[in-house]
């Protein structure tokens, strides 16, 4: 399908945080409870729609673990967003966002947009992270921020659309040079010709599964 532009993503954290499950949930609008680890690095695709126009998000499910990080590294060059996933309940997984982002930043184009995520906030009965420490990490270090729930879907299509919406007011502002892809954004064949506000979205599907 023709596309405006094509977006890169990345979705980050540690493992069982539950980064797979949100990329399933937004591409194939569903909830997988058991899943094998992410192995490497696994992919997903969906069609979304900005004012009309059709904006094609290409997503990399990274793994969590420690000895595939070198891997993941490479994935950061070619990203224009990326969502960086944490657990409300589970303290570590907040602990360690310092690093993912530290990561991310070294090896990744300035201007990515990063989208923090506090996932599982269904399970508000286990909460150990605060949403008002999650906001401030956020605000601390010039993030987006959202509470998400892959199982129930709760603020799932937010995060990815608004990382969008991100993106696409950078370019309108001419923060990013669309020519060159390594700044994970791709000129579609429909490439529209003026400048435009954002709406909502629509449509799409994922190749690839797991959890983790």
């Amino acid at each position: 399908m023709a596309y405006a532009y094509l977006f890169k993503y990345i979705i980050i954290g540690d493992t069982g945080v539950g980064k797979s499950c949100l990329l399933l949930q937004f591409t194939d609008k569903r909830f997988q409870p058991v899943h094998d680890l992410t192995i490497g690095v696994e992919f997903g695709a969906r069609m979304i729609t900005i004012d009309g126009k059709q904006i094609k998000l290409q997503i990399w499910d990274t793994a969590g673990q420690e000895s595939f990080r070198s891997i993941t590294r490479s994935y950061y060059r070619g990203a224009a967003g990326a969502l960086l996933v944490y657990d409300i309940t589970r303290r570590d997984t907040f602990n360690h966002l310092t690093t993912w982002l530290e990561d991310a930043r070294q090896h990744s184009n300035s201007n990515m947009v990063i989208m923090l995520i506090g996932n599982k906030s269904d399970l508000e009965s286990r909460r150990e992270v605060k949403k008002e420490e999650g906001e401030a990490f956020a605000r601390e270090h010039g993030l987006i921020f959202m509470e998400t729930s892959a199982k129930t879907a709760s603020n799932v299509e937010e995060a990815f659309i608004n990382t969008a919406k991100e993106i696409y007011e950078k370019i309108q502002e001419g923060v990013f040079d669309i020519n060159n892809e390594a700044n994970g954004i791709k000129i579609g064949p429909q490439h529209p010709t003026t400048n435009s506000t954002l709406s909502s979205n629509q449509g799409g599907h994922q190749a690839g599964g797991g959890c983790c």
